[in-house]
């Protein structure tokens, strides 16, 4: 059966009736609206059940991710056909208009539905909808963050932040054989020096041969050490800094492409919703049209 009955309108009459009707667009907009927050917290509780604190009963990190993923254009879907079909149903008939405008008029009438639902599902759940796309943002930022202090910072860098990032790496450097003898009266200005060695080495991405020397000789009078075995334990720290700027530029790197995967099937979940609106009012359209046909007819 098709969807609309033949028919031509009068040509050249100017209808006084609007063609947008908003009645019928808010009602699909808030029924979609408190389908995709009922759906979601569905979701949520469901999601709940999946992970547990204790080892060995919780679901992997991609499962729960993907099962969010898929149950979020589900819900995006489900909504968008149920806001659509009602704004197409509840819609006021244009009467002496031609069928394709009337087409026309349902799908944008459907269109719009999805419009206003998905700004006001946005704003009622702002901090849930941002955190799918800031939290990725945000991992991108804090790996980058970890790889700029271990190895791959700039020159605007605060000193404080990048000393305290290298502390570590420094009493690695000056742990002693014998730990009755670590306390020296120069020990502070030595870590110090240390510290301002590999603060250059990260803001120049590589450390000088010099540097390289003089820190084996540093560490060797500090520790008690042989000068191979200060050597040997100074490259084993710059190994384990490189270690952690080259992980840490992975981790950065992975966080933004799972950002750019979700931003990119979000937009394709809500353009596929927003059409799956559009033909739903233009089935709930046509078929008012084609029952209320009927029903004169049988008058």
């Amino acid at each position: 059966m098709p969807l609309y009955r033949s028919g031509v309108s009068d040509v050249g009459i100017e209808s006084s009736v609007p063609a947008l009707n908003w009645g019928p667009v808010i009602g699909g907009a808030v029924a979609a609206s408190a389908v995709t927050l009922i759906l979601l917290m569905l979701g949520a509780g469901a999601g709940l059940t999946m992970v547990s604190p204790w080892a060995g009963e919780s679901a992997s990190f991609t499962t729960v991710s993907v099962t969010a993923a898929i149950w979020f254009v589900v819900v995006q879907w489900l909504s968008s056909a149920l806001g659509g079909y009602l704004t197409g149903r509840l819609r006021t008939k244009w009467a002496s208009v031609h069928t394709d405008e009337v087409f026309f008029r349902d799908t944008a009438h459907g269109f719009l539905s999805w419009a206003l639902a998905t700004v006001v599902v946005a704003g009622l759940a702002g901090s849930a909808f941002t955190s799918l796309i800031g939290g990725g943002i945000q991992s991108v930022t804090s790996a980058a963050s970890t790889a700029a202090v271990v190895g791959a910072g700039s020159e605007s860098r605060n000193s404080s932040a990048l000393d305290a990032a290298t502390a570590y790496f420094t009493d690695a450097m000056l742990r002693p054989q014998d730990l009755r003898n670590r306390a020296q009266s120069d020990e502070a200005a030595a870590s110090a020096e240390i510290s301002r060695i590999l603060v250059n080495a990260a803001a120049a991405d590589e450390m000088p041969d010099e540097d390289r020397t003089y820190l084996s000789t540093l560490v060797a009078s500090r520790t008690g050490l042989t000068p191979e075995e200060a050597s040997a334990r100074v490259e084993a720290i710059l190994q384990r800094i490189e270690q952690m700027k080259v992980e840490a530029k992975q981790a950065a790197d992975e966080a933004r492409k799972s950002t750019a995967t979700i931003a990119m099937l979000g937009a394709l979940s809500l353009l596929i919703g927003a059409f799956i609106a559009s033909v739903a009012a233009a089935i709930g359209g046509g078929q008012r049209d084609n029952e209320e046909a009927d029903f004169l007819a049988k008058i």
